[in-house]
Parts: structure tokens; sequence; C-alpha cells
């Protein structure tokens, strides 16, 4: 415990983060509620002299948006899609690095060098692993991408994935598959070290009984590890309600394959949008409703893995 006639020094030292935090966390919130309240709020109107009126106004006017609920759609789509799939996928590949002795320092290194390299830069490689270009003639291709390469192996024509003229389910496909591969490296880090902690007298007293690994993965590995799933699920649908730069990275600031722009676009890209018009007011009302949904959707985790993790 600190002394209370000296407490004067703690302050003093903590001083500078506090200022930190209160200029650059506390008051930027503060100020998006003010801006979220003050109906088709504007920065250039506010320096203008306007004068806004106090009320709900944004709230129902980006609720009521036709574009809003489409952008709410995709973002639920893909947190949908790549939360399960990636923490499966993420589980399976950490049990296996814990089990390979020879070079698993190498192998974690590896699998952990996307989550160190720039979003926008692997959205471009995929974009070019994904690309299917057209010819003038039919069945001739000016350009096709190593997914299509490898389709065609096994017989399967070439699928337009994210050029001009590609299909919704297609372009989600693409979307989907760079999230869950962006996601695993961060996944299996936490996963690994959850395993890596587990006592192996477990595992002894289950192959005494000639227990299955399947049932040990399923009645041992699965529940001593359920407090890092849990924090892996809860974080996971906290940043695929953020996701943004994936979209970017693989279709550029359209959102979208060129002649259907936006058709991909989420909630985060939709308060970008509503910025780049001078609609702080809304862009602001937006920015809370995806505050709200990310809070609801985490008590939900937080409610169910109470009941179903193990400490």
């Amino acid at each position: 415990m600190v002394d209370n006639k000296q407490s004067w020094k703690a302050w003093l030292y903590l001083s500078p983060a506090i200022v930190l935090l209160l200029v650059f966390t506390a008051w930027p919130i503060v100020n998006t509620v003010l801006m979220s309240l003050l109906e088709g709020y504007n920065n250039l109107g506010a320096v203008g002299g306007q004068t806004f009126n106090f009320g709900i106004g944004n709230f129902t006017y980006v609720l009521q948006y036709k574009y809003f609920l489409q952008c709410l759609a995709n973002t639920c789509l893909l947190c949908v899609i790549t939360v399960p799939i990636s923490t499966i996928l993420a589980l399976l590949i950490a049990v296996c690095l814990n089990a390979i002795k020879p070079l698993q320092r190498l192998l974690q290194t590896i699998f952990f060098l996307p989550y160190v390299t720039n979003s926008i830069a692997i959205g471009m490689v995929f974009a070019a692993m994904f690309t299917m270009i057209p010819g003038a003639m039919p069945g001739v291709y000016d350009s096709v991408g190593i997914i299509n390469n490898v389709l065609g192996v096994f017989g399967i024509d070439p699928i337009n994935w994210a050029n001009t003229g590609s299909g919704y389910w297609e372009n989600i496909a693409v979307v989907s598959v760079y999230i869950v591969w962006n996601a695993l490296p961060f996944k299996i880090l936490v996963l690994l070290g959850g395993l890596q902690g587990i006592n192996k007298q477990y595992y002894d007293a289950a192959k005494v009984d000639g227990t299955s690994r399947t049932r040990t993965f399923l009645r041992i590995t699965v529940p001593l590890l359920s407090p890092m799933l849990a924090y892996v699920v809860i974080t996971s649908f906290i940043g695929g309600f953020k996701e943004y730069s994936s979209i970017v990275g693989i279709f550029g600031a359209d959102m979208g394959p060129s002649g259907n722009p936006r058709v991909l676009n989420t909630m985060v890209g939709f308060i970008y949008d509503a910025l780049a018009t001078e609609a702080q007011g809304r862009a602001s009302a937006a920015a809370l409703i995806l505050f709200g949904i990310i809070f609801i959707v985490t008590l939900i985790n937080l409610y169910v893995s109470k009941k179903k993790t193990h400490y």
C-alpha cells in the first residue's frame, strides 16, 4: 500500500498517462455522444454558426436507412461465417503444433507471420490469387489466379471470384477466406499457450485408462482450454464487427467489384462514408449503434462462456 502522505507522488507519476487518456480517449467518446444527439450535425455548419436541434434524429435516420441495414447484414454474415471456422481451425492447428517437438518454434513463427504483415498488402495478394479476367472469346481468359488454376486441375472451370461481374456470394467467399487466414495466427498463439499450460497428468491418466484420442480431446483438452476458447471467441466477434481493412485490401476503396461498388460495405465502412460527406452527427450515431451491438454480443458471449467455461 502507498502511504497516504506520499500518494501525491503516485498521482504525479500517473498524471501524464491520465491526461493523455482524458484527451485522446475520454473526450472523443463524450464528443461522439454529443454529436450523435445533435440532429444533422456537421462541422462546416457548426463553424458557420448553424444551430442543431437536440434529439435522436441521427439514430432514427441511420436505423431507417436501407444502405445501413445492408452494411449491418454484411458485417453479421462475415462474423457468423468466419468466427466459428477460424476458431475451430486454430484449435486443431494449435493441438497439432503442441504435439510436434522438432521445429516447433520455427513453425510457430511461420504461422504468426500473417499477424505482423500489412493487411492491405495481404489483401492485394489475395485479390491476385482469386483473379479471373475473361478474354474476348468464350472459354478464353486473359488472367487466371492460382486458385482457379488449382480448381482447373480438378476439372472445374474458372470462377469469377472478385472481378467485374462477380456475384455476391463469390465475393463473400473470398473475403471470408482472407479473414479466416488473417485471424488464425493470434488465435493459434493464444490456444497454444493454453495447451502448454495443461497439466500432463490428465493425459497420462487417460492413457492408462485406454481412452481414445478423440475422447481425450473432447473430454480433457477442450474443457481445460475453455477459458482460452471463450476469450478467443469474444475477441473474434469484437474484431469481426469492426471488419473493414480486409475488404479494402481485396476490392479497394469501392468496397466491392467494379460495376457493383459498396456491395460489401460494413458498418465501419458506413461510418467512414458518413465522415467523408461531413455528416459527423450520423457517423457518431452509427458508431454508437455499433458499440451497442458489440456490447450486447459480448454480454451474450460472456453469459454463455460463464456456464460452459471450466476454471
